[in-house]
């Protein structure tokens, strides 16, 4: 019970960290952990760094040929990730034609991934285009049907 109570404090004070500036942490005299955005004046604190990771929209960036020359549609994914799902439903639904390689199961997949640089999934390929995530808008902002 006190570790799931450590950890919803945890994930409130890490949501209201861009309010209160710094976080701090520290243990009283019987060992408990405490967590507050002023650090107490009889203990030792430490601040505790956040970083929060939070999606806003999918980027389109512009490849050179020599990295994707073909019009084809190339996605790079994951099994768990959802935008990766919903990429791949809508891709099926408007009769998409792709190619698909999983980051962490395909040998190909793995290579590309690290040679694109990439730091999430999905990874979208269309021509010289490539969409980092996916929006149904940002996808047909960059490919037109023929």
């Amino acid at each position: 019970m006190k570790k799931t109570m450590g950890i919803v404090l945890l994930a409130i004070v890490a949501m209201t960290a861009a309010r209160a500036g710094e976080i701090h942490q520290w243990r009283d005299a019987s060992g408990q952990l405490h967590f507050g955005d002023r650090p107490p004046s009889d203990a030792r604190a430490t601040v505790v760094k956040v970083k929060t990771n939070v999606y806003t929209s999918p980027s389109i960036e512009v490849l050179s040929k020599a990295v994707q020359p073909s019009r084809q549609v190339v996605m790079y994914s994951a099994a768990w990730c959802g935008y990766c799902k919903k990429a791949r439903n809508y891709f099926n639904s408007h009769g998409v034609a792709f190619s698909e390689y999983d980051i962490e199961t395909s040998d190909k997949g793995q290579r590309d991934y690290e040679r694109l640089g990439a730091h999430g999934v999905p990874i979208i390929l269309v021509g010289e285009q490539r969409l980092n995530g996916f929006s149904q808008a940002a996808f047909e902002s960059i490919h037109k049907p023929r």
